[in-house]
Protein backbone atom coordinates (compact mmCIF):
# COMPACT_ATOMS: atom_id res chain seq x y z
CA UNK A 1 0.00 0.00 0.00
CA UNK A 2 1.41 3.58 -0.69
CA UNK A 3 0.48 6.20 1.35
CA UNK A 4 1.36 9.47 1.51
CA UNK A 5 1.86 11.60 5.26
CA UNK A 6 3.42 15.01 6.43
CA UNK A 7 6.89 15.39 6.68
CA UNK A 8 7.86 15.78 10.51
CA UNK A 9 10.83 16.70 12.56
CA UNK A 10 12.08 13.35 12.64
CA UNK A 11 12.25 13.18 9.09
CA UNK A 12 14.86 15.52 8.81
CA UNK A 13 18.25 13.36 9.19
CA UNK A 14 16.29 10.33 6.44
CA UNK A 15 15.91 13.62 4.27
CA UNK A 16 19.50 14.39 4.52
CA UNK A 17 20.40 11.13 3.67
CA UNK A 18 18.28 10.58 0.98
CA UNK A 19 19.11 14.61 -0.71
CA UNK A 20 22.76 13.27 -0.31
CA UNK A 21 22.54 9.28 -1.98
CA UNK A 22 24.42 9.87 -5.73
CA UNK A 23 21.23 8.29 -7.30
CA UNK A 24 19.34 10.64 -5.90
CA UNK A 25 20.97 13.92 -6.47
CA UNK A 26 21.62 12.77 -9.91
CA UNK A 27 18.05 13.94 -10.61
CA UNK A 28 18.14 16.79 -8.31
CA UNK A 29 19.14 20.35 -9.30
CA UNK A 30 21.05 20.37 -6.33
CA UNK A 31 23.61 17.87 -6.18
CA UNK A 32 26.80 18.79 -3.97
CA UNK A 33 27.10 16.85 -0.48
CA UNK A 34 24.73 18.87 1.66
CA UNK A 35 26.25 19.35 4.99
CA UNK A 36 24.19 19.35 8.28
CA UNK A 37 24.28 23.07 8.60
CA UNK A 38 22.77 23.80 5.30
CA UNK A 39 20.73 20.91 5.63
CA UNK A 40 18.98 22.35 9.19
CA UNK A 41 18.65 25.67 7.27
CA UNK A 42 16.68 24.29 4.96
CA UNK A 43 14.57 21.85 6.85
CA UNK A 44 13.96 25.04 8.70
CA UNK A 45 12.48 26.68 6.11
CA UNK A 46 10.47 24.54 4.47
CA UNK A 47 8.17 23.86 7.85
CA UNK A 48 7.57 27.79 7.55
CA UNK A 49 7.72 28.88 3.76
CA UNK A 50 3.92 29.02 3.11
CA UNK A 51 4.82 28.53 -1.08
CA UNK A 52 5.83 24.70 -0.41
CA UNK A 53 4.77 21.42 1.09
CA UNK A 54 6.53 18.43 1.56
CA UNK A 55 5.11 15.22 2.09
CA UNK A 56 6.52 11.76 3.00
CA UNK A 57 5.84 8.50 0.48
CA UNK A 58 5.69 5.45 2.53
CA UNK A 59 5.34 1.92 0.67
CA UNK A 60 4.49 -0.99 2.88
CA UNK A 61 4.69 1.17 5.48
CA UNK A 62 8.36 2.39 5.01
CA UNK A 63 9.31 5.33 3.99
CA UNK A 64 10.52 5.28 0.59
CA UNK A 65 10.76 9.00 -0.93
CA UNK A 66 9.85 12.27 -0.99
CA UNK A 67 6.98 14.58 -3.12
CA UNK A 68 6.36 18.16 -2.77
CA UNK A 69 5.13 21.44 -4.46
CA UNK A 70 6.97 24.60 -4.58
CA UNK A 71 6.75 28.02 -5.63
CA UNK A 72 2.88 28.04 -4.94
CA UNK A 73 1.60 30.89 -6.29
CA UNK A 74 -2.35 31.47 -4.93
CA UNK A 75 -2.44 35.17 -6.95
CA UNK A 76 -2.01 33.20 -10.33
CA UNK A 77 -3.12 30.08 -9.18
CA UNK A 78 -0.40 27.88 -9.89
CA UNK A 79 2.31 25.87 -8.48
CA UNK A 80 5.58 23.48 -9.08
CA UNK A 81 6.43 20.40 -7.85
CA UNK A 82 8.63 16.97 -7.93
CA UNK A 83 9.11 13.80 -5.99
CA UNK A 84 12.19 11.25 -5.84
CA UNK A 85 12.02 7.53 -4.55
CA UNK A 86 15.20 6.93 -2.54
CA UNK A 87 14.33 3.26 -1.96
CA UNK A 88 15.36 1.61 -5.01
CA UNK A 89 13.79 -1.62 -3.98
CA UNK A 90 10.78 0.05 -4.81
CA UNK A 91 10.88 1.09 -7.97
CA UNK A 92 8.64 -0.15 -10.85
CA UNK A 93 5.91 -0.51 -8.15
CA UNK A 94 3.46 2.33 -9.18
CA UNK A 95 4.68 4.51 -6.38
CA UNK A 96 5.37 7.29 -9.05
CA UNK A 97 2.02 6.49 -11.05
CA UNK A 98 0.39 7.28 -7.66
CA UNK A 99 1.93 9.87 -5.88
CA UNK A 100 1.40 11.60 -9.43
CA UNK A 101 -2.19 11.10 -9.31
CA UNK A 102 -2.02 12.38 -5.72
CA UNK A 103 -0.75 15.28 -6.39
CA UNK A 104 -2.91 16.57 -9.63
CA UNK A 105 -5.94 15.71 -7.09
CA UNK A 106 -4.48 17.90 -4.23
CA UNK A 107 -3.57 20.82 -6.45
CA UNK A 108 -6.74 20.97 -8.56
CA UNK A 109 -9.71 19.58 -6.14
CA UNK A 110 -8.34 21.01 -2.90
CA UNK A 111 -5.77 23.96 -3.58
CA UNK A 112 -8.09 24.81 -6.65
CA UNK A 113 -4.82 25.56 -8.70
CA UNK A 114 -5.30 26.34 -12.54
CA UNK A 115 -2.02 25.38 -13.26
CA UNK A 116 0.63 22.52 -11.76
CA UNK A 117 4.63 22.77 -13.69
CA UNK A 118 7.59 21.00 -13.13
CA UNK A 119 10.88 21.05 -14.63
CA UNK A 120 12.89 17.26 -15.42
CA UNK A 121 16.32 17.42 -16.11
CA UNK A 122 16.38 16.22 -19.94
CA UNK A 123 17.94 12.69 -19.78
CA UNK A 124 15.33 11.93 -16.94
CA UNK A 125 13.23 10.66 -20.17
CA UNK A 126 11.00 8.09 -18.09
CA UNK A 127 9.59 10.90 -15.92
CA UNK A 128 8.98 13.35 -18.69
CA UNK A 129 6.84 10.33 -20.32
CA UNK A 130 5.10 9.89 -17.17
CA UNK A 131 4.13 12.97 -17.13
CA UNK A 132 3.01 13.35 -20.50
CA UNK A 133 1.09 10.10 -20.13
CA UNK A 134 -1.08 12.00 -17.06
CA UNK A 135 -1.69 14.50 -19.71
CA UNK A 136 1.52 17.12 -18.84
CA UNK A 137 2.25 19.23 -22.59
CA UNK A 138 5.84 19.88 -22.97
CA UNK A 139 6.09 23.61 -22.55
CA UNK A 140 9.29 24.66 -22.79
CA UNK A 141 13.20 23.51 -22.82
CA UNK A 142 15.95 25.00 -21.29
CA UNK A 143 19.02 24.17 -23.17
CA UNK A 144 22.21 23.86 -20.66
CA UNK A 145 20.33 25.29 -17.99
CA UNK A 146 21.45 23.81 -14.68
CA UNK A 147 25.27 22.67 -13.89
CA UNK A 148 25.96 19.05 -12.88
CA UNK A 149 29.11 17.05 -12.34
CA UNK A 150 31.07 19.81 -14.43
CA UNK A 151 28.31 20.01 -17.41
CA UNK A 152 25.48 21.41 -18.40
CA UNK A 153 22.11 20.07 -18.49
CA UNK A 154 19.10 20.49 -20.16
CA UNK A 155 15.39 21.18 -18.58
CA UNK A 156 12.29 20.10 -19.63
CA UNK A 157 9.46 21.95 -18.60
CA UNK A 158 6.13 20.27 -18.74
CA UNK A 159 2.31 21.72 -17.38
CA UNK A 160 -0.98 20.49 -16.77
CA UNK A 161 -4.11 23.34 -16.68
CA UNK A 162 -7.11 22.30 -14.71
CA UNK A 163 -9.21 21.70 -17.75
CA UNK A 164 -6.82 19.51 -18.56
CA UNK A 165 -6.74 17.35 -15.35
CA UNK A 166 -10.75 17.31 -15.62
CA UNK A 167 -10.99 16.29 -18.91
CA UNK A 168 -8.28 13.25 -18.09
CA UNK A 169 -9.54 12.01 -14.51
CA UNK A 170 -11.73 9.35 -15.07
CA UNK A 171 -9.31 8.00 -17.80
CA UNK A 172 -6.82 8.35 -15.14
CA UNK A 173 -8.32 6.87 -12.56
CA UNK A 174 -9.79 3.82 -14.23
CA UNK A 175 -6.53 2.94 -15.61
CA UNK A 176 -5.00 3.13 -11.65
CA UNK A 177 -7.62 1.18 -10.05
CA UNK A 178 -6.90 -1.46 -13.06
CA UNK A 179 -3.28 -1.52 -11.41
CA UNK A 180 -4.92 -1.44 -7.82
CA UNK A 181 -3.01 1.92 -6.80
CA UNK A 182 -5.77 3.42 -6.22
CA UNK A 183 -9.53 2.50 -4.78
Amino acid sequence: MIKLRDVRPEDKNMLRDWRNKPEVSKYLYNDHHISQEEHDKWFRGIAVDPTCRYWIIACDDKDVGVVYLYNVDNKNKRCYWAFYVADPDTRGKGIGSFVEYSILKYVFEDLEMEKLCAEVLAFNEPVTNMHKSFGFVQEGYFRKHIRKDDRQEDIVCVAMLRDDWEARKSEIEHRLRKKALIK
